[in-house]
């Protein structure tokens, strides 16, 4: 993400989308009432009486801007949709109020003007700017003649797969058998190149299909195999890849990694919740509690709910008084299991 320009006066900041993490980072920024510009499409038809009946008009590029209404980010595209009402625009092709959907697209200048850009806020956008320099991380998880990818976003794990090896057991007598492993793992390193600005490659599984498959990259491709780690997992799949999150595994290869470090603090209110602690409350009612207590030293909060539930005074408040806040994302195994609890948590100092 790239802030291109800024007015305080106005509240105004332009930016531009550089990754599918920069959209996820915006439809958590962009609120109901903000005013959107952006260029954008849409269909014009011919007003001037002439018109064919089945005409259905001409799709015209240009600058609109909208009154935010609704704000959708779909992970399995990665499309972020905002739809409003227009509030500027070319007045002689749209009629103003009319509404709009924008779909932002990646390297498009997009201005947000807000009637105030609070603290979290701000916190989010430099922290998505900071995070869009870091590299990503992929999981390949292999069992027998199966592998399915895991790549690391910040909103979450993006599956890809699963790709398939159609490769007969040792004990079938197939003159094709080990052919058809050499094409399974040439899909599976066509697979990842497909990804830029990957530093680390863990492959993972419950047998030694995982050392083979290093081995044909170590032979092949030594680049992928010199970030390459192996790693042993009890099953395979996506299953796999969840375990590998929670041993902590990425977290020890970087610290910073966003779904690492997230999945190691849900497990840990998750375990002090195991043993009855009184270290550890969840739940709007007891958490808020506890806040005005000055008792927080770590204070865990779904994204969905900072910007409905208004919770950002509270999150500044435990900032205040030394805690540490962290806002853990929903599109993620681990935030399923906060949302469970109430969507809010928090570790005591007593």
């Amino acid at each position: 993400m790239k802030i291109t320009y800024q007015d305080k006066k106005k509240n105004l900041i332009e930016v531009i989308p550089e990754t599918l993490d920069d959209l996820w980072h915006l439809s958590h920024i962009i609120e109901k009432g903000d005013h959107v510009s952006s260029k954008t499409t849409r269909r014009i038809q011919d007003t001037s009486g002439d018109r064919i009946r089945n005409d259905s008009g001409v799709k015209k590029t240009f600058n609109l801007q909208v009154e935010i209404e609704n704000i959708s980010f779909h992970i399995f595209t990665g499309k972020l949709r905002l739809t409003g009402y227009i509030t500027k625009g070319p007045e002689d092709l749209i009629p103003l109020g009319s509404s709009h959907t924008i779909e932002v697209k990646l390297n498009t200048q997009l201005k947000i003007e807000k009637l105030q850009w609070t603290g979290w806020m701000l916190k989010r956008l430099n922290k998505s700017i900071e995070s869009s320099k870091k590299l990503s991380a992929i999981i390949i998880s292999i069992e027998d003649d199966v592998a399915d990818i895991g790549v690391m976003r910040q909103f979450g794990i993006e599956y890809y797969g699963p790709i398939i090896g159609n490769i007969s057991g040792k004990r079938i007598v197939d003159k094709n058998r080990t052919k058809n492993i050499q094409n399974f793992y040439q899909n599976i390193v066509k697979a990842i190149i497909k990804f830029n600005n990957i530093n680390t490659v863990i492959i993972i599984g419950p047998g030694f299909v995982k050392n083979s498959f290093y081995s044909y990259l170590d032979d092949n491709y030594p680049e992928i195999a010199k970030k390459s780690i192996l790693e042993n997992t009890g099953t395979g799949g996506r299953a796999g890849i969840q375990e590998i999150l929670k041993k902590g595994t990425l977290e020890k290869i970087n610290s910073e990694n966003m779904v690492a470090i997230e999945t190691k603090k849900v497990n840990e209110i998750l375990k002090e919740i195991a043993i009855s602690s009184s270290k550890v409350v969840y739940g709007k009612k007891d958490v808020k509690t506890a806040i005005i207590s000055g008792a927080v030293k770590n204070l865990l909060v779904l994204d969905n709910i900072v910007r409905n539930e208004n919770l950002e005074e509270l999150m500044d408040l435990v900032e205040n008084m030394g805690g540490e806040v962290t806002v853990i994302s929903s599109q993620h195994e681990s935030g399923k299991q906060l949302e469970s609890l109430g969507s809010i948590a928090a570790k005591l100092r007593f």
